[in-house]
């Protein structure tokens, strides 16, 4: 018979090293629960490594040290977020990106067999509904048409697949733009390869005189530019917090979308930027990015009702400022927004 369990104790976070995942862990470590780090530090940091989680160096493709790491630790939650993420460089090496996002996940969830865990979020991403215009809900058939978007939807039919088997309940987060930096200051977005538009131009502000590069100025939208759901790093890591809580009181899985279901374009970020470093911005428009589309945004009425929850960081002005004071401090800049 199955011991009655009442309370989350030790929490594993893959990719905890990582933008979003040094987020999730600082809010965790609030907590009284037992936080573990698993980042091969390949697109994590050092430095986003939050003292008061245990970090354990290692890789989702070693399925040897994930089992150990679940039964030592007796890991009774997990947060799974250990992907690679850049776009372009999926399309290229798409072997690469199968085995880390989906092999990976496949080992992480075999791992949890006669194991005590009994809760998985994962992280997945808008980009598996494929091309959409305007608001869109869960309940949209994927239709991936990025390979990155494909290994993300792989994942999530991984999630499901093993659920009844090894007697998990999940919880599938799926992200649309994540920006901005933690308000301690201690952490924040450093990888620039992925061409971020908030980290581009928070790196701009560092400029004297800000040059902003924008992709496309001829979509059907209002201003040309196209429209993106923003959210806040941190409303997205207290998010996963409530849904891990959530889904263990209830028994019951669920998909979300994380937005703040607005639509905001490229244009108006820029126009938002430039009031609030007072500077005159050079902007650069250049060609579309392939796969790029006009206009995506969340439909956010299953994540309210889930949660019943409210954003805190739901402006542009505390996103883009976050964004900014972080790009300072990594340059040793005092910051007075």
């Amino acid at each position: 018979m199955n011991k009655v369990i009442t309370k989350i104790n030790n929490i594993l976070i893959t990719g905890g090293a990582g933008y979003i995942g040094s987020h999730i862990v600082e809010e965790l470590v609030k907590s009284k629960n037992n936080i573990f780090i698993l980042d091969n530090l390949v697109t994590g940091f050092k430095r986003l490594i939050n003292k008061k989680a245990t970090f354990i160096k290692g890789d989702i493709k070693n399925i040897n040290i994930i089992k150990k790491i679940i039964i030592k630790n007796n890991i009774d939650s997990i947060i799974h977020l250990a992907a690679y993420l850049n776009i372009s460089e999926a399309e290229k090496n798409k072997k690469k990106y199968n085995q880390n996002n989906i092999i990976g996940t496949l080992n992480l969830i075999k791992a949890c067999k006669n194991s005590k865990v009994r809760n998985v979020i994962f992280s997945s991403s808008c980009s598996i509904y494929g091309n959409v215009k305007g608001s869109v809900d869960e309940r949209k058939k994927p239709n991936p048409q990025c390979h990155y978007a494909f290994t993300k939807y792989k994942g999530e039919e991984i999630i499901k697949k093993y659920s009844k088997k090894y007697n998990y309940k999940y919880g599938i987060l799926r992200y649309f733009n994540v920006v901005g930096a933690s308000k301690s200051g201690k952490i924040g977005e450093i990888e620039i390869s992925h061409n971020h538009l908030f980290k581009n131009i928070a790196i701009s502000s560092l400029e004297k005189n800000p040059i902003v590069n924008i992709f496309g100025n001829n979509y059907n939208t209002k201003d040309g530019s196209c429209i993106r759901d923003y959210m806040h790093v941190v409303d997205l890591a207290n998010i996963h917090i409530k849904v891990l809580k959530k889904i263990e009181l209830s028994k019951k899985s669920t998909i979300l979308n994380c937005g703040y279901g607005k639509g905001v374009s490229v244009n108006q970020v820029v126009k938002k930027f430039q009031k609030i470093i007072m500077k005159k911005i050079t902007i650069n428009f250049s060609n579309r990015r392939s796969g790029d589309v006009a206009q995506v945004y969340a439909d956010t009425k299953k994540l309210n009702k889930f949660l019943n929850w409210k954003p805190k960081y739901n402006h542009l002005r505390i996103m883009l400022q976050s964004a900014i004071k972080w790009e300072k401090k990594l340059n040793n800049i005092n910051f007075n927004p």
